[in-house]
């Protein structure tokens, strides 16, 4: 900033810093790089891990599933012991010990030759996933003040997006290289953790901790209106996370006869859906009942669930219908997760942020889990049972998001509208 007379005037760097910076500190940028460097790995190796342990190992078709299952299923058991870590060391201490056993778990991946080392090192990298999600979402609730965390949470979401986005187009290319191509992916998602964690250790400081409560996850289990959010919480991500993503696609190549090139543009859609909606939904959400702004995600989604399910009627409109269901479902995630994240932050005691943001981890694997489970069994049976069930579903959450607000704090309601006009910090030496 210049001084004129004593009087500080915002030059034009810092008239964009603050139009543009969205009030986040240098900190939680570095946090957001890290996270779209995480994304882009991920999404690089994703598609492909079956791929690589069958064609490129030679495991049977079954024991590849297995193994992709174990990093999920480890996750849901690690996400509650994770959150005792976070209160206990602190979340930016745990993101990096779940940066580095992914990193671990990814690189014995990469060098598994044989079924049990490919276990062993699913294991360990789902062990990483499960601690990363709430030491991440423990750490920027921490390093962001109240009125911002929307914000920091929505840039979150964009650079995962992004990244996730990203990466899997290129990783399509590498993948073109046979299993050299493969193994690389694995190498290079494990190099973007590391980097993530070597982002954490250097520059980013640790949030100092508040004196433990007793009672730990006895204090969490009675907090009713925070129980209530959690359910609600695995309904919506079943629904809009899950049934998007494991039961639309082969619907629409089954029902609709869509092709695999079609089916891979709605992923596309919807995450550069998210990486265009999400901040405006966080500033439209400023001064909003975050109940109000879950509940309208819900309904939104419910209503994609029904367009999915009407495709299959239209003819030549189908893709097209299938298309704004996309858009429609990215809309309602942007609106479901610009409050969730913060919410959780206020209802938590900061000496239990950890295991609070641990209990609403394990919502997020349990509901994802439950649709390539449950509903790809009664996918199997009745697409209009399957759509129709999952709208009534997110349907039925929106009504109990809008029942949750009167059980709140009245100070958690409202997403906060950000200082306008507030000084920016000014440079040494200024």
């Amino acid at each position: 900033m210049a001084r004129v007379h004593d009087v500080v005037v915002p030059t034009l760097g810092d008239r964009i810093a603050r139009r543009f910076g969205l009030g986040l500190s240098r900190e939680l940028w570095l946090v957001q790089i890290g996270v779209f460097v995480n994304a882009l790995g991920w999404g690089a190796v994703l598609p492909f891990e079956v791929i690589y342990l069958h064609d490129g190992r030679g495991f049977s078709l079954g024991t590849a599933g297995l193994v992709v299952g174990t990093l999920t299923g480890v996750a849901v058991l690690s996400a509650p012991c994770a959150g005792p870590l976070i209160d206990r060391f602190g979340p930016r201490t745990a993101a990096a010990g779940a940066g580095v056993a992914l990193a671990a778990g990814y690189a014995g991946l990469a060098f598994a030759h044989t079924e049990s080392a490919a276990f062993a090192a699913a294991v360990v990298a789902g062990a990483g996933n499960g601690a990363l999600l709430p030491s991440q979402s423990s750490l920027l609730a921490a390093l962001a003040p109240p009125e911002v965390r929307h914000r920091a949470g929505a840039v979150s979401r964009v650079s995962t997006n992004a990244g996730f986005g990203l990466g899997g187009a290129l990783g399509g290319l590498v993948a073109g290289f046979g299993l050299t191509g493969l193994v690389s992916l694995f190498l290079v998602n494990a190099v973007t953790y590391l980097a993530y964690v070597g982002v954490l250790v250097a520059v980013v400081r640790e949030p100092p901790r508040p004196e433990p409560l007793a009672g730990g996850y006895r204090r969490v289990l009675r907090d009713g209106p925070f129980l209530q959010l959690v359910v609600t919480n695995t309904a919506i991500i079943a629904v809009g996370w899950g049934v998007f993503s494991w039961l639309v696609p082969p619907y629409a190549k089954s029902e609709i006869g869509i092709g695999p090139q079609l089916i891979g543009l709605l992923l596309l859609a919807n995450a550069a859906t998210v990486v265009v909606a999400q901040v405006p939904i966080a500033r439209m959400a400023e001064g909003r009942r975050r109940v109000a702004m879950m509940a309208a995600g819900a309904a939104i989604i419910s209503g994609g669930c029904l367009l999915v399910l009407a495709a299959q009627v239209l003819g030549d409109a189908a893709y097209l219908a299938l298309l704004t269901a996309t858009v429609a479902i990215g809309v309602g995630e942007c609106f479901h997760t610009v409050a969730l994240m913060p919410l959780v932050a206020e209802l938590a005691p900061e000496s239990l942020r950890g295991r609070y943001m641990a209990t609403t981890g394990l919502s997020w694997w349990i509901g994802l889990a439950l649709a390539p489970t449950l509903g790809t069994q009664v996918l199997s049976r009745s697409a209009v049972l399957t759509f129709a069930g999952s709208a009534v579903v997110a349907a039925g959450a929106a009504v109990s998001m809008l029942a949750l607000d009167h059980r709140l704090p009245a100070a958690a309601r409202r997403t906060p509208r950000p200082v306008v006009g507030a000084a920016l910090p000014e440079a040494p030496g200024a």
